[in-house]
């Protein structure tokens, strides 16, 4: 076992729903490197793998295990899609784009020992019918919440963010009957729904919270700033059971704002007035902000953390800039030079929390740093008391109370424990799915 294992791991949405896609004759064997060792020598014949940016190296690492035994290896996911050439490096094969509908296919083409190099996905297929299968996830100990989609896609296209360029135009959503159907079989009444926005659509988000209603669920969410202007929809949200949301404020600063193209986030009041909005209706705010563009300063760090402690929030996190392949960003960093040890994901000196280039207003160490310091001071026990005095939505129920102290709890010691942390660590989040008997 590695030196730590996660303990705020959730179940992997992305393999309960390949599985459901596999043919009948494949059996599945599902290994998280979380929370688990992958027992590399166990007979398999096709290895799938999901990578993202952060854990490609050790998806990497563990591509070239199988292949030392003679296992092919699929990947997947955001990264392979964005940086082809590299992942087949280590992979037989990679699915660009979402991989339901090539899923099957894949699997007939490699049982036909024809398995090729790129299945491109147009991301359009119907969502209709998705029944994730988390019988893979029997007998793992994953936190007490379930992932559910509602819709792919988002309408925004923030500099630092991916998903428009993976989506596009985008915006696809399941049908409402069958996510209700999804969540009434499902063994936690917590929810996490994992909609980079579930507002592409305002009739259809309130349909979906008029739906959750009978369920009696509680559910949590990542909601863009603008849904407090509109009164009818946040008393839908707060109905249907929302106990928290994630909040991208970013910065306190309308130059960075601007420049991560999220100037927007300003046009429809003050952050003081619809942190207030989230309050009245009884919903936790988790605020996230990102550090490093070119009007912060070190200064930036005192103000986003005194802001996050004033408006009490039920959780946050100060994140170094982070320039990932497939991002605006990532192109303009390049370009202008500014990139350490390019591709830094591939760097084994490169540890978790550390700046990825060269800020112009601080040096990569200052940045580093000052998120971390952003971090613990947010986290420390004194201000989670304080934090917790909020009647209003952090302890305005004993069940939003303990969800803030778990959480919080967690997040204090998940902090000091991966920072500093090498992304190759056996614990990173790899998942790994292995038909057999095909």
């Amino acid at each position: 076992m590695g030196p730590h294992r996660n303990s705020d791991a959730m179940e992997p949405l992305a393999f309960a729903l390949l599985a459901s896609y596999s043919p009948p004759f494949v059996e599945h064997k599902f290994y998280d490197n979380r929370i688990e060792d992958i027992p590399y020598d166990e007979e398999t014949d096709l290895v799938a793998i999901t990578v993202e940016t952060y854990t490609a190296r050790r998806a990497y690492e563990i591509a070239t295990e199988y292949k030392k035994r003679g296992v092919k290896v699929v990947m997947g996911g955001y990264h392979p899609t964005f940086v082809p050439e590299e992942s087949l490096l280590y992979a037989d094969c990679i699915v660009s784009g979402d991989a339901e509908e090539l899923w099957p296919k894949l699997i007939h083409d490699f049982k036909k020992g024809k398995l090729q190099k790129i299945y491109r996905s147009n991301n359009l297929s119907s969502l209709e019918g998705i029944r994730p299968d988390r019988s893979i996830f029997k007998g793992k100990r994953y936190a007490p919440i379930h992932l559910v989609q509602y819709g792919r896609g988002c309408r925004f296209n923030c500099d630092f963010c991916s998903i428009k360029t993976f989506y596009g135009s985008y915006l696809g959503q399941r049908p409402i009957k069958d996510v209700v159907r999804e969540i009434e079989e499902l063994r936690f009444k917590h929810i996490f729904i994992v909609d980079d926005n579930i507002f592409s659509y305002k009739k259809q988000a309130m349909e979906f919270f008029r739906a959750l209603i009978p369920l009696n669920v509680r559910w949590s969410g990542q909601v863009s700033i603008d849904v407090t202007q509109d009164d009818e929809l946040m008393d839908l949200m707060q109905k249907s059971g929302c106990l928290s949301v994630v909040v991208g404020f970013e910065s306190m600063d309308i130059k960075s704002l601007i420049q991560m193209k999220k100037g927007w986030n300003l046009r429809y009041g003050t952050y003081t007035d619809a942190i207030k909005k989230f309050r009245d209706h009884g919903i936790m705010v988790y605020g996230t902000f990102v550090h490093g563009y070119d009007h912060d300063t070190l200064d930036s760090f005192k103000y986003n953390l005194e802001f996050a402690l004033e408006s009490k929030f039920y959780l946050a996190n100060f994140n170094p800039l982070t320039p990932t392949p497939g991002a605006p960003l990532y192109d303009r960093l390049k370009k202008e030079g500014r990139l350490i040890n390019d591709p830094w994901w591939l760097d084994p000196d490169f540890k978790y929390g550390q700046a990825q280039f060269i800020p112009k207003n601080m040096t990569p160490a200052e940045l580093t740093e000052g998120c971390f310091k952003a971090r613990t001071e947010f986290n420390s026990f004194s201000n989670i008391f304080k934090r917790s005095l909020d009647l209003k939505a952090n302890f305005s129920s004993p069940y939003h109370a303990a969800m803030f102290l778990a959480s919080n709890l967690i997040s204090k010691r998940e902090i000091r424990k991966k920072q500093g942390r090498d992304l190759a660590d056996q614990d990173k989040s790899f998942f790994i799915q292995k038909p057999r008997s095909i």
